[in-house]
């Protein structure tokens, strides 16, 4: 199994900056495409930015120039940059990725993991 840790979630004001992390763990072989996705109140959980392993990027429309999202594939952790927060930013937000672990002396599975979830509030 592997399992997603976030962290660096808080309350901020309009206009101030956050950084989100997430660690991966487990008997990880290899990780595809980690990201981030928020859930707001009352809303659906949106795509916020993702990376791929050779580190292509790709942001929702809403984010852009505003969040930056950045990996280390060594210590197998995606991290979000947030800049000049909003108020409609507020959400719970999520960390995923896909890839492969080790599941046994021979075998490899395919997982794709989901963080608890990090609250971020800005206030305006």
């Amino acid at each position: 199994q592997v399992q997603l840790v976030e962290s660096g979630g808080g309350l901020v004001q309009a206009g101030g900056s956050l950084r989100l992390s997430c660690a991966a763990s487990g008997s990880i072989i290899s990780i595809n495409t980690m990201g981030w996705y928020r859930r707001a109140p009352g809303k659906q959980r949106e795509l916020v930015a993702t990376i791929t392993s050779s580190s292509s990027t790709d942001y929702a429309d809403s984010v852009k120039g505003r969040f930056t999202i950045s990996r280390d594939n060594v210590k197998n952790t995606v991290h979000l940059q947030m800049n000049s927060l909003k108020p409609e930013d507020t959400a719970v937000y999520y960390c995923n990725a896909d890839g492969a672990y080790r599941s046994g002396y021979y075998e490899r599975t395919l997982f794709a993991s989901w963080g608890q979830g990090t609250q971020v509030t800005v206030s305006s």
